[in-house]
Order: C-alpha cells, then sequence, then structure tokens
C-alpha cells in the first residue's frame, strides 16, 4: 500500500524538478547558440534602423564580431569604452594602450587601430583636394579625429602649397603628456624640403583643454618669425583637445 504522504513527497520532487532543470547552468552549446542570436539580433537592429542608432558600445560589439567570431563581446566593447572614455578615445589609444584591457590580444588591437586609420584617411582626402582654408570644418573635423584623444602631446604641421592646397600632413615631433619640443628651423627646413609656402601647426593638449599656454604663443611667435624671412606664411596654429579646437588667429594671437 502507498501512504498518502509517500505520494505528497513524490508530487513535492516531481513540482520540483522542472525548477532544478532551469536553474542549470546552459551547455556551451546553448551558450553559443545565444550569442549567435545576440549577434544575428544587433545585426538586424542596425540594418533596419541604421548604424547611427546604435550605442557607442553596441557599434564597437558590431566591429568586433569580425575580430572574434565567438562568444560575447558587449563586456568587452564596454571595458574599451570605460578605460578609454568614449569610442574616438578607443580608436585613437595605442597598440600598447589597448592591450591593458583584459581580452583585447594582438589581433583586436590591430584592428582597431586599422579603423582609426581608415577615419583619418577619409578626414584626409575632404581636404587633400582643395584649398584647405576654403575647407576649413573639414580640417577642424581632421585634426580633432587625428589628435583630440592622443594620450602624449604631438607637434605636427600641415604645409600647404601657393593654392593653400595641402601638400603632406607630418609629425614633427612627439612628447610627453604636457610637453613636445619644437624647433622652428626644422620646421622651416622641413617646408622648404617640400615647396611650402603656407604651413599651419597642430599639436594637442591631452589635458583635453584646447586653451593656448604662455609656452605655445611663445613658440608660435619663434615659427611665424623664422618663417618671415623665407616668405613662408603661418596660416594658423591650432591646438586640439577633447574640448574642442582653439584657433590662434580666431584668438587675435597671430
Amino acid at each position: 500500500m502507498v501512504s498518502v504522504s509517500s505520494l505528497v513527497v513524490s508530487d513535492a520532487i516531481a513540482d520540483e524538478a522542472p525548477v532544478a532543470l532551469a536553474s542549470a547552468k546552459p551547455s556551451r552549446k546553448s551558450a553559443h547558440a545565444h550569442h549567435l542570436g545576440h549577434r544575428e539580433r544587433l545585426r538586424q537592429r542596425a540594418k533596419v534602423g541604421g548604424l547611427v542608432a546604435l550605442p557607442d558600445y553596441e557599434l564597437l560589439e558590431l566591429y568586433l564580431f569580425r575580430t572574434f567570431p565567438r562568444g560575447d563581446i558587449k563586456p568587452l566593447a564596454k571595458a574599451l569604452l570605460a578605460r578609454f572614455g568614449s569610442f574616438g578615445g578607443v580608436l585613437g589609444a595605442t597598440i600598447e594602450e589597448l592591450a591593458t584591457v583584459r581580452g583585447v590580444g594582438e589581433a583586436a588591437a590591430m584592428d582597431i587601430k586599422l579603423l582609426h586609420e581608415a577615419t583619418l584617411r577619409a578626414g584626409r582626402d575632404k581636404i587633400a583636394k582643395r584649398p584647405v582654408i576654403s575647407s576649413w570644418s573639414a580640417l577642424l573635423g581632421y585634426v580633432r579625429v587625428a589628435l583630440a584623444n592622443e594620450s602624449r602631446e604631438q607637434f605636427r604641421v600641415l604645409f600647404l602649397d601657393k593654392k593653400n592646397q595641402l601638400i603632406a600632413d607630418e609629425v614633427m615631433n612627439r612628447g610627453t603628456v604636457d610637453h613636445a619640443p619644437v624647433y622652428p628651423r626644422e620646421v622651416m627646413r622641413r617646408a622648404l624640403e617640400l615647396s611650402s609656402s603656407n604651413i599651419i601647426v597642430v599639436h594637442n593638449h591631452p589635458s583635453g583643454d584646447p586653451t593656448p599656454s604662455r609656452p605655445d604663443i611663445d613658440m608660435t611667435k619663434q615659427i611665424v618669425e623664422a618663417g618671415k624671412a623665407l616668405k613662408i606664411a603661418v596660416h594658423d596654429h591650432l591646438v586640439v583637445g577633447r574640448e574642442g579646437v582653439a584657433s590662434f588667429k580666431a584668438l587675435g594671437l597671430i
């Protein structure tokens, strides 16, 4: 004879069984299927709503799908943004800096820098075949992409011809977090080598604040004076920071 109590116990076990099964960890196969489903859903949202509608972490995640064909990439995308502060900060980070984020290997770091270089070249195309002075907004956009998120100070010069078209954009020196040595004679020597009649000086402030410092002003005066003797004009000096771009000409400093 089966007692009522044993039936109650049996029923209780039967009721608890599905709960126990549901709480069990998903298999590796089901986890893989879940991530594949997430990837496809994200791709569909990008296709229907457009890439512009995606938040930064999802846009970065979508890009990194190509580097990591399997697994959950969302935590990595969020970790990169947290470490470098913004999408632009991620792209502007060096390979060595990117490698400090757990999960970023050589392939991922190189792919991110590839995207950064592609962005730079697209911006350079907008100012390469027309007078730089007449495409000022494109120039400002370009220098921000190039320098706003650099962790160390970088001094570069845009060498222009007589028509103010871009001949070359060259990094003349890299420095520390708050200083990059500048040698006016080297700037002018390079301008003569390139047959450049006009230049635009550009450097960044890793602090984020583009306000020109007293050394920035003094250095610019030296470059302007060096150019006068050679009839090479300094059109402007742009100081780039995460908070914007300061123009010496607009500020009345040139």
